[in-house]
């Protein structure tokens, strides 16, 4: 055999090694068509993952904003809330200052008014 002479040359040369030969032609085509299946399944499961992952995120982001914006009607009633009380407090706090002294406070009232009356007209007459 020469240093330049393919083993398949020879493979060929020889009738009992063609069905050998073609036999392992055809094993190897079999196993590329599963290799190209298999790779052909691969990215199927690939874009069925990503579209899943997708719509998953999707849905996550749908609820966050949700619980965001429940949290910010809460927030917004809490506020209302305690403004309302604190109104009231106030309320409590005035009355109690004033007490019973509106009566005495309506007398100064009106003598501050008798005396703003009594100027202007003395001012008048003038």
């Amino acid at each position: 055999m020469s240093r330049w002479t393919s083993p398949c040359v020879l493979c060929w040369g020889n009738s009992a090694m063609r069905p050998i030969v073609k036999e392992v032609l055809e094993a190897e085509a079999r196993v590329d068509a599963i290799v190209q299946e298999a790779r052909r399944k691969g990215s199927e499961i690939r874009r069925s993952a990503e579209k899943q992952m997708s719509e998953t995120i999707g849905h996550a982001r749908e609820q966050a904003r949700q619980i965001i914006q429940d949290a910010v009607v809460e927030a917004e009633g809490q506020a209302d809330r305690i403004r309302a009380e604190r109104l009231e407090q106030a309320d409590r706090q005035g009355a109690a200052l004033l007490g019973g002294e509106t009566k005495k406070i309506g007398d100064l009232v009106d003598r501050i008014c008798d005396i703003i009356l009594t100027t202007e007209s003395e001012t008048d007459n003038r």
